[in-house]
């Protein structure tokens, strides 16, 4: 069984509050999309705005190899022909082989929403299809609240998808827009439509009840062959159907044949490459690509681990392109050290007095607002420390930071003595803010010494309040994410009450981590 994979990211998707995709944005995620294997496009509504008809414009030069680029619109408006509808006449614009149309499936939004009667709707629907077939476009017709509408009046639902088809769509979407349904009334329901219905079905839901995975895959198992969805779960309200959930559960659990194997394992990069531009951060939890999908943080657990993959991992990772990651906590046990110990790979013949050491030290750390699970490298640092074989690349002597008020801003500067390599060496740098000019000062002592630091930048910068209740004297958590030019990325913590002294301790472990790799 191969089941088709329709991609509306770039449409459903982009109508996730927080997301502003650019043209250019689309058109770099059209192609990692098609790069992917997804077998259509949904590029957007050209015209609903000039960014959506200008992409049909450009993605022409994209040359994909795979996917086909749908344009989407709705039916022609009541009482006036589809000719002279401004929305079809724009979808032939777009000059793309298939379009995709919805129209009103549900009687309330025909009297209430249309404001027209049910029998014009039906002739809407209709016309539409037949007016676009005539221009030689292939049509999917997206039933609008389909299972609200069955539901309401199963005889009319009915009656509109039989007028798509008798207007000449070869796909027929039954929509759960408002994602409202329970999976068995999503099985009652597509058996019936299959009973009237001849032309292949194609199923898209909402996450509002927190089913569209659910949903979808019991369509699926009713013989629906095309599912439609989102990367990463994008979409209004609570999201559409997440294809990087749906995907792997399709291939790896049912055996319904999505992608290729190697197609498969790009998935948790396809992931992060759509967080990426759309400006989201990433979803941790995310089941198969979240970078906890697969983290183990209990000492049980990681005991257990350390013995067969498969007792706490449903797949092997590595099949979605994650990884396996034991997190260190005051919850861990030894075997959680062990592992991470190994991950870093240091030999030490002191490991064995010193692991004790290491799990108080950071039982300790935790206990005041450190967490070591996202933040490897100040972990290693911490293990390096303890462990004895390792000498910091430099040491501060002495630092201040000072904040002062000029005329119509805040002038923050840092002062700060280093000791490198039996070298004193003293700086003071201006910066935006008292941490940019911490990061200034110190990059600028450890340059001549380290040139390879010019390369390494911050890309995340985040504080944590851990105890509201005490206002602004409240303990922060501050961690920072770092690159470098060889596209490594590692994350570093610091806590205190004072959140500069907990950002300079997540940028001290930023650098002296970037110097250690860097040797």
């Amino acid at each position: 069984m191969k089941i088709e994979l329709y991609d509306t990211t770039l449409r459903d998707g982009a109508q996730k509050v927080g997301i502003s995709f650019s043209l250019k944005d689309k058109l770099k995620i059209a192609q990692k999309l098609d790069e992917f294997g997804f077998d259509y496009i949904e590029g957007g509504w050209p015209a609903s705005n000039p960014k959506d008809s200008e992409f049909f414009n450009k993605i022409k030069s994209l040359n994909l190899n795979h996917s086909k680029v749908v344009a989407f619109g709705m039916t022609k408006r009541k009482e006036i022909r589809a000719s002279d509808d401004f929305n079809l006449k724009e979808l032939l614009k777009a000059e793309t082989e298939i379009v995709t149309i919805f129209g009103k499936t549900w009687d309330l939004h025909v009297r209430d929403v249309l404001k027209t009667s049910l029998k014009e709707n039906l002739s809407m629907i209709k016309e539409s299809c037949r007016f676009l077939t005539s221009h030689n476009k292939r049509v999917f017709y997206d039933a609008e609240h389909f299972f609200d509408g069955f539901k309401a009046n199963s005889k009319y639902a009915l009656l509109t998808l039989e007028a798509a088809v008798a207007g000449g769509a070869e796909r027929i979407i039954l929509c759960d827009t408002n994602g409202g349904s329970l999976p068995w009334e999503i099985r009652k329901i597509v058996n019936e439509v299959k009973k009237k219905i001849k032309v292949p079905l194609g199923i898209h839901t909402h996450n509002d009840s927190g089913l569209s995975v659910a949903n979808s895959l019991e369509a699926i198992k009713c013989g629906v062959s095309q599912i439609q969805g989102t990367i990463n779960g994008y979409g209004e309200r609570c999201g559409n159907l997440d294809f990087c959930v749906i995907i792997p559960t399709l291939q790896l659990k049912m055996g319904v044949k999505c992608l290729q194997n190697s197609q498969l394992s790009a998935l948790t990069e396809l992931s992060r490459f759509v967080y990426e531009i759309a400006n989201l951060p990433p979803d941790s939890s995310q089941p198969y690509v979240g970078i906890n999908a697969f983290s183990h943080k209990g000492g049980v657990h990681a005991d257990a681990m350390t013995k067969n993959k498969k007792t706490y991992q449903h797949i092997d990772p590595s099949l979605v392109g994650n990884f396996s990651k034991t997190a260190v906590s005051e919850l861990s046990g030894k075997a959680n050290i062990l592992t991470k110990i190994s991950d870093f790979s240091l030999n030490s013949s002191k490991i064995p007095e010193k692991l004790p050491i290491v799990l108080d030290k950071i039982k300790k750390l935790e206990s005041k607002g450190f967490q070591f699970e996202n933040a490897d490298a100040s972990l290693e640092l911490l293990i390096r420390r303890i462990l004895g074989n390792y000498h910091p690349p430099f040491k501060i002597l002495d630092l201040n930071v000072s904040i002062n008020k000029k005329k119509n801003y805040f002038a923050s500067r840092a002062k700060i003595k280093l000791q490198i390599k039996n070298k004193i060496v003293e700086t003071n740098e201006d910066g935006k803010g008292p941490v940019n000019a911490l990061d200034r000062a110190i990059r600028r002592a450890l340059l001549p010494f380290y040139p390879k630091l010019k390369n390494i930048r911050l890309t995340n910068y985040s504080v944590r309040i851990l105890d509201s209740k005490e206002g602004t004297a409240a303990w922060v958590r501050v961690l920072i994410d770092t690159t470098d030019s060889y596209g490594r990325t590692w994350t570093t913590i610091g806590s205190s009450f004072n959140i500069i002294e907990a950002s300079f301790k997540a940028l001290i472990d930023s650098i002296e981590y970037a110097i250690l790799k860097q040797e």
